[in-house]
């Protein structure tokens, strides 16, 4: 996925779910989109969070 559509969806995600989304670097170079609760990786591959409570 490509970084804007990374984090389009990822604003898209967590508008609608309202819950932070992390955007992160997979181990293949690719990036993903997950709510932070779910996040389990290494911390240093997170890309961005987005929080739909932040202003």
């Amino acid at each position: 996925m490509s970084s804007n559509d990374a984090q389009a969806f990822a604003l898209s995600l967590a508008k609608t779910l309202m819950v932070v989304i992390v955007i992160f670097r997979a181990g293949d170079g690719s990036l993903s989109v997950v709510p932070a609760d779910e996040f389990d990786g290494d911390a240093s591959q997170i890309v961005r969070e987005i929080d739909p409570f932040a202003r």
